[in-house]
């Protein structure tokens, strides 16, 4: 099994094969062919292209950019590194100058950094209009 079929099958879990295929939108038949790496009918490797991992990141609210790394399409390792990293700080930012904003951080795993800044800037200004009122 590949490096993306072995991280396929843990992120669908016990879902079906079936189940899954259908929210990702690709066949079941494609899906487990992905998962094992391989075309059982030739026996060549299987690479998923961009836009069905596209569909995956969606479906499995998974970061597309890990999965082009897996798939082999991107090579930088670092800039995924980086990218987590700035996504920890501006969520360590958040939590720190707004204690009482909740979001669900675990949600936004797929969210890229830029996404967090926009969250950043967006409980910011929540916050500045509750000031405002004086609530």
């Amino acid at each position: 099994m590949s490096g993306i079929g072995n991280l396929l099958r843990e992120l669908r879990g016990k879902e079906s094969l079936r189940e899954a295929s259908k929210r990702i939108g690709i066949s079941h038949t494609y899906l487990d062919t992905i998962e094992k790496g391989y075309d059982k009918r030739s026996g060549k490797e299987v690479s998923p292209s961009p836009d069905t991992l596209k569909l995956i990141s969606s479906a499995y609210n998974y970061p597309y950019k890990k999965l082009l790394i897996l798939s082999g399409y991107i090579d930088d390792d670092n800039e995924v590194e980086d990218e987590e990293k700035r996504k920890a700080t501006i969520i360590d930012k958040i939590k720190t100058e707004f204690p009482d904003a909740d979001p669900m951080f675990n949600d936004l795993a797929s969210f890229t950094a830029d996404d967090m800044e926009e969250v950043y800037d967006y409980i910011k200004y929540i916050k500045s209009k509750k000031d405002k009122k004086g609530d």
